[in-house]
C-alpha cells in the first residue's frame, strides 16, 4: 500500500484518535465504529480510510464485513518516536519538583 499521509497528520484529528481508542481492545466494523459518533457514516469512513492508509488500522475481511484492528507495530513506531521527548520532559519535571521541594524547605 502506498502511504500518502503522515501518521502525525492522521492522529491530529480528535475523531481519528477516538477511533484508535475504540479499536484498541477489539476489532470493529465501520458501522459499529460509526455508531459511537454523531457524524455521518461517510465521514467516519473517510477517517477509517486515512487511518488505514497510514497503517494505523488494519482492515480484516470476515465474511461480508470488514473489521478494523489497531496495528500495534505502527503504534509502537509512534511510541518509539515520542519516547525521547517523554524522557526529556520527565527529567525536566523531576528537576522542577526538586527545586520546588528545596524552595518549600527553605520557607
Amino acid at each position: 500500500m502506498n502511504i500518502r499521509r503522515d501518521v502525525f497528520q492522521a492522529i491530529a484529528d480528535p475523531t481519528r484518535r477516538a477511533i484508535l481508542v475504540l479499536v484498541a481492545s477489539q476489532g470493529m466494523t465501520a458501522g459499529a465504529i460509526a455508531a459511537n459518533f454523531d457524524t455521518a457514516r461517510p465521514t467516519v469512513s473517510k477517517h477509517l480510510q486515512i487511518l488505514t492508509e497510514c497503517e494505523l488500522l488494519e482492515p480484516q475481511q470476515k465474511g461480508r464485513e470488514i473489521h478494523y484492528h489497531l496495528n500495534p507495530k505502527k503504534m509502537k513506531d509512534l511510541a518509539d518516536f515520542l519516547d525521547p521527548f517523554r524522557e526529556m520532559w520527565d527529567k525536566r519535571f523531576d528537576k522542577l519538583e526538586t527545586v520546588m521541594n528545596e524552595y518549600r524547605s527553605d520557607v
